[in-house]
C-alpha cells in the first residue's frame, strides 16, 4: 500500500493539471433581445386613437368601407340605439346613412395596459340612417386593442346625450 500511495498522488496531480489546463467554459452569447419600442405616452396614444376614430366617422360620412376594414377587429362588437352589430353589418350599413355633418370633442383616454385602452368622447351629428334621424348628440366609447402591432377597435358603443 505504501508503494501505491506516491503513484496515486502523482496520478491525481496529473489529472488535476489536465483539468485546470482546460479552457474555461463561457456562456454562449444569447441572441440579442429585440429592443422594445418605447411606450407611447398617454397624450400620444389619445391623439392616435382619436385620429383613427375621426377617420371612421369621416368614412361613415363618405360611405367608405376601407377604414372600417382596416381599423375594426374581425370580432368587433358595436352597440347603439339600433342594437348590436359586428364588422360586416357595420360596413354593410354605410350605404343606408346620409351624414351631412359631425363633430367630435371631449376626448378622454383610459389605458389598461400597453395593448388595451378605451377612448370616450362626445359626438354631434346631423344624419339619418334607414330614413330615421339619428340622435343629434351622443356619448361614445371605443375599446382598442393592439394586436400584432396594430391598434384595432374591438368594441364601440353610443348613448344619446341629454
Amino acid at each position: 500500500m505504501k508503494r501505491h500511495l506516491p503513484l496515486a498522488a502523482i496520478l491525481i496531480m496529473a489529472c488535476a493539471g489536465f483539468c485546470l489546463a482546460q479552457p474555461q467554459a463561457t456562456a454562449s452569447p444569447s441572441p440579442a433581445a429585440k429592443p422594445k419600442a418605447p411606450r407611447m405616452s398617454k397624450a400620444q396614444l389619445q391623439r392616435q386613437l382619436s385620429e383613427m376614430e375621426t377617420a371612421l366617422w369621416t368614412a361613415w360620412k363618405n360611405k367608405d368601407p376601407k377604414p372600417f376594414q382596416r381599423h375594426l377587429a374581425a370580432d368587433v362588437v358595436g352597440v347603439g340605439d339600433m342594437g348590436v352589430s359586428g364588422k360586416n353589418s357595420t360596413t354593410d350599413g354605410l350605404n343606408g346613412c346620409d351624414v351631412r355633418s359631425f363633430s367630435l370633442s371631449d376626448w378622454k383616454l383610459t389605458r389598461f395596459n400597453d395593448n388595451t385602452a378605451v377612448i370616450t368622447y362626445k359626438g354631434t351629428q346631423d344624419a339619418t340612417c334607414g330614413g330615421q334621424t339619428v340622435p343629434g348628440a351622443i356619448w361614445a366609447s371605443s375599446v382598442w386593442m393592439k394586436r400584432k402591432g396594430t391598434w384595432q377597435a374591438v368594441f364601440h358603443q353610443e348613448t344619446p346625450a341629454k
